[in-house]
């Protein structure tokens, strides 16, 4: 037994690609809503429960190629949503550093798996933090790139206009090396439109004279202590690199969290509506199709239904225009925000996550005090552009994250740079 399977890392073994191939010398865990031919893919509900996806997702097909092994699919919270590991239909994974506390989510699995030492490296998904946020949970390093840098072909979405895969690793060099792979043009994804690039070799060249802002929005109210303290001392690391530290205002933050909701949830109650069992997922019973098809949706799990239904209704007729109108507003401000900015900076720099890891069981009590937790993270994917968390120490015994981010398909500085802290610490 693997300290994966005491953590409840996997949802499925498999045994998939190896070979020669520039990744020929890793393992690798692949989220459980990233298809993969022949083997369960359930995005950790009990509405894809027994599907088998006839094809592979191309970041599989990537890493199949490039004679990566793939020895799992790894847990997830259901359909995405969550913080924490915890709404899978498969049970909790517990975090590897301290198993009595969460593995963050919603690719809790692969940072687990990762932290653990059971595979070299992972796939998650990244809607509004779901890599980083793991990956500062579990003090590893998870990569948000670019969207349009990544296939997303193969992924079962949560929320199209935000969503991207990216990998994991215990250090930046072998995240760059699954990105070279992973990343570039794919005819079959219409929002995939750029060329790769050479990120592993970039990641060893010096960093340079670099100029970091930190939001006074992202290092305030709302952050723990020990946080706060891990992340100065994480800045003075940089500073003693050569870095400039700035300290900058970017307003349109603190309505970040509330737009990413609106749109997040309402592109998960279109998604989802596929899910009906007749296009996919069980049958229901019962008398007539609304009945059967009630049936059908009450396999979902209590989170996955109350965004449903949150965003049926921020799309509903009379509401769009209060909600989910004003919310894409606020995304083009936040946009506007991180271009201002990274004019005059190389990257932002925040704490990855407020807090430090929930005990488990603390955070599905109070689903509001979970959406709070992704105040730092939810504003990237928003805006588009490529972050970062990579371990920048331990706050009360656990882990803390440096979320790093740059500009658009600015990968290669984004990881320069995280590499250059990695070295350092």
């Amino acid at each position: 037994m693997s300290a994966s399977d005491d953590l409840n890392a996997f949802v499925t073994r498999c045994d998939l690609g190896g070979g020669d191939g520039p990744l020929d010398d890793l393992t690798v865990g692949v989220k459980d809503n990233i298809s993969t031919e022949g083997v369960e893919t359930t995005c950790g509900s009990k509405v894809l429960e027994g599907y088998e996806p006839p094809y592979d997702a191309t970041a599989v097909e990537r890493l199949k190629d490039a004679g990566a092994r793939i020895v799992g699919k790894t847990n997830m919270d259901e359909f995405g949503m969550g913080t924490t590991t915890e709404t899978s239909a498969h049970g909790a994974t517990r975090n590897p550093v301290d198993t009595d506390h969460v593995p963050g989510g919603s690719s809790g699995g692969s940072a687990a798996a990762v932290a653990s030492g059971d595979v070299d490296a992972a796939l998650g998904t990244d809607t509004g933090g779901s890599v980083r946020c793991p990956a500062a949970f579990c003090g590893v390093v998870g990569l948000k790139p670019t969207y349009g840098l990544v296939s997303r072909y193969g992924l079962i979405a949560y929320a199209n206009s935000l969503e991207t895969v990216g990998p994991m690793a215990r250090d930046v060099e072998t995240t760059a090396r699954v990105l070279d792979v992973i990343a570039g043009e794919d005819d079959r994804d219409g929002t995939c439109n750029a060329e790769t690039d050479d990120y592993a070799a970039a990641v060893e060249q010096p960093t340079g004279d670099v100029t970091v802002a930190v939001p006074d929005e992202l290092v305030g109210e709302g952050v723990d202590e020990g946080v706060r303290g891990t992340f100065d001392d994480a800045l003075g690391t940089l500073r003693d690199e050569g870095a400039t530290v700035r300290e900058v205002s970017m307003p349109s933050l603190e309505k970040a969290l509330a737009a990413y909701y609106v749109i997040a949830m309402g592109e998960a109650s279109s998604n989802l509506a596929r899910f009906d069992g007749v296009r996919y997922g069980p049958g229901g019973e019962g008398d007539g199709w609304n009945e059967a098809f009630a049936d059908a949706r009450a396999r979902f799990g209590d989170e996955v239904k109350r965004r449903v239904m949150l965003g049926t209704y921020a799309l509903s007729e009379g509401y769009y225009g209060d909600y989910y109108d004003k919310a894409q507003n606020a995304r083009a401000l936040v946009r506007r925000d991180f271009e201002a900015v990274l004019d005059e900076a190389d990257v932002v720099a925040s704490p990855t996550m407020p807090i430090t890891p929930f005990e488990i069981g603390e955070a599905l009590d109070d689903p509001l005090q979970m959406y709070l937790a992704d105040a730092n993270t939810t504003p990237v994917n928003l805006a588009g552009v490529p972050s970062v968390s990579v371990p920048a120490g331990r706050a009360d015994d656990l882990p803390v994250g440096l979320q790093l981010t740059a500009g658009r398909f600015e990968e290669k500085k984004l990881l320069r740079v995280a590499r250059g802290f990695e070295k350092a610490r």
